[in-house]
């Protein structure tokens, strides 16, 4: 198992009050590569749609509801859910967990203790949470002046928005998202979830708390770093913003299709829901596609000389590329494709993807073995450094797993004080219940 001591952010402490999917994804990146990321959470308070959407599972639900949501190992919820749920479980490696109620004073007073001994504090909810637990930047740098803060609410920390409750749904719909996503026979209301901005927000999340780190470390200061998720999603669609402030163009769905490559889509192969990805750039690829599926008439027909006109007639063009794919798989498509450098691929499912020969060679997926929920394979480290050999090191974190840790090492709390806050619902590992 890798050492801590030898990854770059060994040594920093991050406190985490952060939900669902943001705010923990950014926090596992910090985390992998060092970090000691610990997890604030309450027995007396169940987070929405973090440690799953309820504490207490009718055991035959998810046999009941397969197709609903994201459901726990083998279909049973098991004695404590929390602890089992997918969503918690892709992101919570490698993580601590303690428990304290930070709406009482005593909670809020251990709280306080533990910044003391931490440098950032990160966080991804509705501002007015946060300011009801008096757990804001303001008031938490009197712990540690040097305190570093990331706060990463949807829409920012002031303005008309700043309070509004929003999960990926609403964060997608706000910034434009669902209304170019989809087909352009489909209205908004039938377009699939994608809640991208939830891994982008956690990705640059992770960056800027890096470069607050980076100034703290040349300048001794410590910062409240602002990143509303609504603006660091916007330039992901830039190119729809940038049509409409240089040419008043409003984008519409495309489906599968690009405003440039021509063809691109996804295409039937033979087989049960098999289908293959391509696009086509320019002529020269044009060509090469043309010779690999033996059909020279396409070069041929006027429809489809040039870019412009095989824009202009994809649905005919469609019809024609997917004679060739129907009757082949998807590999064989590709691989077809790929040899003479067109761009192409197969679509691949889960259980596809666990199984691909690329991830297996790179051993992307690792194994973990969690006492509750079993053994699995996990997504692996997002990206690998030559010179820092790194790995996974801890399955994801059980609800208040880490109390002995961080209340009897880190604040050197009393055997009689640590007895009186399990006895008042701070410290366990079970919700209370009262907790739906």
């Amino acid at each position: 198992m890798t050492a801590m001591a030898h990854l770059p952010l060994s040594g920093i402490r991050v406190l985490d009050l952060t939900a669902v999917w943001a705010g923990p994804h950014c926090t596992m990146l910090l985390c992998d590569w060092g970090a000691e990321v610990i997890r604030v959470e309450s027995t007396q308070v169940y987070q929405p749609n973090t440690r799953g959407h309820m504490a207490k599972v009718p055991q035959d639900l998810p046999r009941m509801r397969k197709g609903w949501g994201s459901m726990y190992p083998d279909w049973t919820p098991g004695a404590r859910p929390w602890n089992r749920y997918p969503v918690f479980q892709s992101h919570a490696r490698n993580k601590l967990s303690m428990t304290a109620d930070l709406r009482r004073p005593e909670g809020r007073a251990v709280f306080m203790e533990l910044l003391k001994t931490a440098d950032l504090v990160i966080e991804n909810n509705v501002p007015e949470t946060i300011e009801k637990l008096h757990v804001t930047y303001e008031e938490i740098v009197k712990a540690r002046p040097d305190l570093i803060m990331l706060r990463m609410p949807a829409y920012g920390l002031s303005g008309q928005y700043k309070n509004f409750r929003s999960f990926g749904m609403q964060l997608e719909g706000t910034t434009g998202h669902t209304w170019i996503r989809g087909y352009a026979d489909m209205d908004a209301s039938m377009r699939d979830d994608t809640f991208f901005g939830d891994a982008a927000a956690g990705v640059a999340g992770a960056y800027a708390a890096l470069l607050a780190l980076r100034h703290r470390r040349r300048t001794g200061k410590g910062q409240l770093v602002e990143m509303a998720q609504a603006e660091n999603f916007i330039p992901y669609l830039g190119e729809a913003v940038m049509d409409y402030t240089m040419n008043q163009r409003v984008h519409s769905t495309l489906g599968n299709r690009h405003h440039s490559a021509a063809p691109q889509g996804v295409y039937r192969c033979k087989g049960v829901e098999a289908w293959l990805t391509l696009t086509v750039n320019n002529d020269g690829e044009w060509q090469a596609f043309c010779n690999v599926i033996g059909r020279a008439d396409l070069l041929r027909d006027p429809r489809f000389a040039t870019g412009i006109a095989r824009y202009k007639n994809q649905d005919d063009l469609d019809k024609a590329i997917e004679l060739w794919t129907q009757v082949r798989t998807p590999w064989e498509a590709a691989k077809a494709l790929q040899a003479q450098g067109v761009p192409a691929g197969p679509v691949l499912n889960d259980l596809e993807l666990v199984a691909d020969p690329q991830m297996e060679a790179f051993g992307y997926f690792k194994e973990l073995t969690h006492l509750e929920a079993g053994t699995h394979k996990y997504p692996g480290l997002t990206w690998s450094a030559a010179e820092t050999p790194n790995e996974l090191r801890t399955p994801p974190c059980r609800l208040g797993e880490h109390n002995p840790y961080v209340y009897k090492e880190l604040l050197a709390v009393t055997d009689e004080t640590y007895r009186v806050l399990e006895e008042t619902g701070h410290i366990g590992m079970d919700y209370a219940p009262h907790v739906p």
